[in-house]
């Protein structure tokens, strides 16, 4: 069935789907508006599942660890500093192995303030040990739950959809919606590994010392690289039930023959795809790759992707302070021990500043006169760096 959707509604129609025993969160602007929809559902009976308005993003995230680890279905949302705030069970849930699957509505972390999109958020935390997927449309963002349920199931590693705030959240686009009955074949009901029953009790986090930790960890670390081939299988199962292949790892547009590549995560991929379309009637022959997969990162397809490709330029609206981009720092990584191309990180969009067609163009030019690697700041108000203003 096709309807126009904001963003956040068609996100919380996937998750009805999808068939949740339990949903908990706490408000947080942008990601609002996905849980007052599935609060809505539960009231006037369109899902079936306990609904929890927790005291704070900590309480939330406590929840589902406590749904999950007793067998059922869980699922939460949040968004910047709410995310933040769960980061001790963020941690806890993926040592757990416990499936939960989460929203993140990427929004810039304080202070200063700003309620405004970038995903330093949800990329600070790649170490935790959760899946993290990045959406570029409403469409992409509704299969993806789906999918993200049945690899969290799958793998008893918990999964983060991570799609742009208000960029995605609070816009309308065209959707389709599938069927409970087609969903349902895709995803079975869950079956749980091993949960806590008082009928026949175990012990769930236990104390660990030297002895065993590091084997723990291991195990987490090894099952993260297995996830890879899980991602992009059931991408292709996915695309085969339902007719459209949003999923995988990454995403290639026009690379054959392309002397420059320009990489990012997210929303900002449809204005990058017009910069390239652009680019290549002017003559410039650009290329675009799209990291879905952030957490397990795709090394090896990225690697693959790119052999050949003597100019990179990543562009992506986080930075680690004092370094460059968080994801040009993982592409430099794809090509350990041998030689790289030149791999330049730029940094926009932050606090939800406007990337243009034309800023993207002008990088790839850039690029193109001078590969030389670098890192920059784009688009920024030189009055502003000089104190002209307030």
């Amino acid at each position: 069935m096709s309807a126009i959707l904001e963003g956040s509604k068609a996100v919380a129609e996937s998750v009805r789907l999808c068939r949740p025993n339990l949903v908990c969160a706490y408000p947080i602007t942008p990601q609002t508006h996905i849980v007052e929809e599935l609060a809505g559902m539960v009231a006037d009976g369109r899902l079936e599942a306990g609904f929890v308005l927790a005291e704070s993003e900590f309480g939330a995230a406590s929840i589902v660890l406590g749904g999950s680890a007793v067998g059922g279905r869980t699922y939460t949302a949040t968004s910047s500093q709410g995310l933040l705030l769960m980061v001790e069970v963020i941690f806890n849930i993926a040592g757990l192995r416990l499936p939960v699957v989460m929203t993140c509505a990427n929004r810039a972390v304080s202070a200063p303030i700003n309620i405004w999109n970038d995903q330093q958020d949800a990329v600070s935390i790649r170490d935790s040990g959760w899946i993290q997927l990045y959406v570029e449309d409403n469409q992409e963002a509704l299969d993806t739950h789906i999918q993200a349920f049945r690899i969290a199931e799958e793998l008893m590693i918990p999964v983060m959809v991570c799609m742009d705030g208000y960029v995605l959240t609070h816009t309308m686009e065209p959707v389709d919606l599938p069927t409970q009955e087609d969903v349902d074949s895709f995803l079975p009901p869950y079956e749980p590994k091993y949960r806590l029953d008082p009928d026949d009790p175990f012990t769930m986090g236990a104390m660990v010392g030297p002895d065993a930790y590091m084997e723990t960890r291991y195990h987490v670390h090894m099952d993260m690289m297995e996830a890879r081939s899980v991602i992009a299988r059931v991408a292709e199962e996915y695309a085969e039930a339902f007719g459209r292949h949003h999923g995988g790892l990454i995403e290639t547009y026009d690379l054959e023959g392309a002397d420059v590549v320009l990489v990012s995560m997210g929303s900002l991929l449809g204005t990058m795809r017009e910069a390239v379309d652009e680019l290549r009637e002017e003559g410039l022959k650009v290329g675009l790759l799209k990291v879905r997969c952030f957490r397990p990162f795709p090394k090896e397809a990225i690697h693959d992707a790119l052999m050949g490709v003597g100019i990179v330029g990543v562009i992506e609206k986080d930075i680690s302070l004092g370094l460059e981009g968080t994801l040009c720092s993982e592409m430099r990584a794809a090509f350990c021990g041998e030689e790289s191309p030149e791999i330049s990180s730029f940094i926009m969009g932050l606090g939800g500043r406007d990337i243009t067609v034309e800023e993207i163009k002008q990088i790839a030019w850039d690029l193109a006169r001078n590969p030389a690697c670098r890192v920059e700041f784009r688009g920024l108000r030189e009055e502003l760096l000089r104190g002209d203003e307030g």
